[in-house]
């Protein structure tokens, strides 16, 4: 998909909204483009092979039956027919498919730890909900990286995942993407490279919460499109007085800079078209972009407003009814979507979904082939690969299966779209990060330690 292109033009776009934009320089250097919370992942020891004879779905809307796939050093080195082995182990991939490892750009795991606790009813850690504005906050900070979450995601091909705040707050925090590998803290796991992620909501959840006993946010939909305004406007003010020396540090507002200057790439929890809509005027307004639309259930209907403003849509299949601005979904989004041309990905937003993707969007698939939209494997793969690295700024490392790719990798036992394949072998950084034949003999997270019961 084109038009997801965030940074220099965006920038400048919400620089020239700025009435002073000569303290660009400045407003540049501000400490927003930091990272206090560093990654501390290392790339695992590689495990050098040639995928021999499988179905490749490059993730990019190509196909290669009968394909080789060369992985050395922990990248993809080459794609194609009969190539020739170097010396590594050879796996028979024949009859079976790879793709590029999937990636899901919604997920909770983490900071919502099945079993959940009483403390998690009153003070859980998927939002700070002090404020409608939680822009200050970092969500790796609260992440647990014993959720089983990660293993199973991993178990089913899943090699990247964006955690993101709830949908409470109006302004909920910023993101982080990680690899679901093992790890003492959320930062041996964290990836770096992409873009800032940070998730905004609208509609009934922030309304709602503002409507609680002795909250203080807006209790209506426009009251949270104006709180929007007036809190980038807010930010703007303070750009000015930061950058002439007048006050010091606000972490709210200099990651809502951050935003207006591309820096940072919002995620944006929204339902209905008319919010969706009213959102990407406010973007407008402000000069910046939105880097797409989660949950998004009616986007279908908007995909020329999607295309004009560079925003995807991040989408399910099968979710609708469970609240008022939901009811409107229709199975078949995402092909429709994709037929007019609109940036479309799926996510889960449930660690049980996030281990069936490729079968979420198989089912959106099938809603459109009875509609007479007709998308082929290769197509829907870039709902699960390529289109969400797009939106997490990762498209020229992961995603694809072209040479000089990390080697994020899944060889499937069949047709990754039939709920009868497994994901055989996971390959994270070009090293076995899972292999069906040789499962864990033991526990992997504490919370599995006595519970048989939820063994995959």
């Amino acid at each position: 998909m084109t038009g997801l292109r965030f940074g220099s033009t965006v920038a400048a776009l919400a620089l020239l909204a700025a009435p002073l934009p000569g303290d660009a320089q400045q407003m540049r250097a501000a400490p927003r483009q930091g990272d206090p919370f560093p990654s501390t992942y290392r790339m695992p020891q590689p495990d050098d092979m040639l995928l021999r004879g499988a179905t490749i779905l490059d993730g990019v809307g190509g196909r290669i039956d009968g394909g080789d796939v060369l992985v050395r050093g922990g990248k993809i080195v080459a794609v194609g027919k009969a190539l020739t082995n170097p010396g590594v182990r050879e796996v028979d991939a024949k009859g079976r498919w790879i793709t590029p490892g999937v990636i899901d750009v919604h997920t909770h795991n983490g900071t919502f730890v099945v079993p959940l606790t009483d403390i998690d009813r009153s003070a859980s850690d998927v939002s700070e909900v002090s404020s409608p504005n939680g822009a200050d906050t970092w969500i790796e900070t609260a992440v647990n990286p014993q959720d089983m979450g990660f293993d199973r995601g991993l178990m089913n091909g899943v090699t990247t995942m964006q955690i993101l705040p709830g949908s409470t707050p109006i302004f909920a925090g910023r993101s982080v993407v990680v690899k679901p590998v093992r790890g003492a803290t959320v930062w041996d796991m964290k990836v770096t490279g992409g873009a800032q992620g940070f998730k905004m909501a609208c509609g009934e959840n922030p309304k709602s919460w503002g409507a609680d006993d002795d909250n203080e946010g807006p209790t209506s939909r426009q009251g949270v499109v104006a709180y929007m305004r007036q809190a980038f406007l807010a930010a703007q003010a303070y750009g000015r007085e930061h950058a002439a020396g007048k006050v010091g540090r606000d972490l709210k507002k200099e990651a809502l800079l951050g935003i207006l200057a591309g820096d940072i790439r919002v995620n944006l929890h929204c339902y209905r078209a008319g919010d969706i809509a009213a959102a990407l005027s406010v973007a407008k307004e402000f000069g910046f972009r939105i880097g797409a639309i989660h949950h998004a259930t009616d986007a279908y209907k908007i995909p020329g407003l999607l295309r004009a403003s560079g925003t995807c849509a991040a989408v399910w299949a099968d979710w609708w009814g469970f609240k008022m601005e939901a009811q409107d979904s229709v199975r078949a989004g995402a092909p429709m979507l994709e037929r007019a041309g609109a940036c479309v990905m799926m996510h889960s937003d449930s660690a049980a979904d996030g281990q069936r993707l490729n079968i979420t969007a198989a089912k959106a698939a099938a809603a459109g082939r009875r509609i007479g939209i007709e998308t082929p494997p290769e197509v829907m793969i870039k709902w699960t690969t390529s289109n969400p690295a797009k939106l997490l700024g990762l498209e020229s490392s992961v995603g694809r299966i072209a040479a000089g790719y990390k080697a994020d990798v899944v060889l499937w036992s069949g047709d990754p779209f039939s709920i009868y394949s497994k994901a055989d072998l996971v390959l994270i950084d070009g090293a076995v990060a899972w292999d069906r034949s040789k499962p864990p003999r033991e526990p992997v997270s504490d919370f599995e330690l006595g519970r048989p019961g939820v063994k995959p």
